[in-house]
């Protein structure tokens, strides 16, 4: 599936292997899209042993092992049973939405997430700032060109979003407004700067990934224009 190659080196793992067509991914073992196995086409030995070899490369990276199974692309087709045989369950399931390009909002852009864009992330996951540094790190290692956008309230950093643009395709990243700042349509501003960004660059058009569970992001981005296109879910052992 071209976007789910899209999606990958839009969201760069620190340390990334191939088990034939299995994709490893770690990076400190935070983000879902960092640290699983992407099973996106057959590996290179029968499926059970590969899934004990996918768990003892992540013994080794030090992280629990996880998998990503993904609608209409999961190889071999019969994975999700395999993994529930062994223990796995479904922990969470994403969205893959697809929009526009081109908006308003009126942010701050930069090309770099630079300290006031920092703040919110950390304020925004206060109680884990591991998973900010690691969301961080990761962004650092996108090949440009990606656009950071940043909105104030009463002169302090409120609301943030990234976007990193790859040939047509624009990937949100990033959406974050701290408690204090919510409600007030601030995330829309961010993904109307982001989107004129992206069209500025050349894009045609974007894509995003959200919990399907988070109701209150999914209206957003379809008040947006985004429109679900596929899911994809992660696995953990229970």
């Amino acid at each position: 599936m071209a976007l789910e190659d899209v999606t990958s080196r839009a969201w760069p793992a620190r340390v990334r292997e191939r088990l034939g067509g299995w994709r490893l991914n770690a990076a400190g073992g935070r983000t879902g899209r960092a640290n699983t196995c992407w099973a996106l086409e057959a590996p290179d030995r029968d499926p059970v042993e590969a899934i004990a070899a996918v768990e003892a490369w992540y013994a080794g990276q030090g992280q629990a092992p996880r998998f990503k199974t993904t609608d209409g692309a999961t190889q071999p087709a019969n994975l999700p049973e395999l993994l529930a045989a062994s223990g796995y369950r479904v922990d969470s399931e994403t969205l893959v939405m697809i929009g526009p390009v081109g908006g308003e909002g009126g942010a701050v852009i930069a090309t770099q997430p630079d300290a006031p864009f920092q703040a919110v992330l950390f304020e925004a996951l206060y109680k884990d700032p591991a998973d900010a540094e690691e969301r961080l790190e990761t962004v650092r290692r996108i090949a440009p060109p990606v656009f950071f956008a940043r909105l104030d309230v009463d002169g302090a950093p409120a609301a943030v979003g990234a976007c990193a643009v790859e040939g047509e395709w624009a990937g949100l990243s990033l959406m974050r407004t701290v408690a204090r700042a919510r409600r007030q349509g601030l995330a829309r501003r961010i993904v109307g700067s982001l989107l004129e960004q992206a069209r500025l660059a050349g894009a045609t058009k974007s894509y995003l990934q959200v919990e399907a569970e988070n109701e209150p992001a999914v209206a957003l981005y379809q008040a947006c224009g985004f429109e679900t296109v596929y899911r994809y879910r992660y696995w953990a052992r229970a």
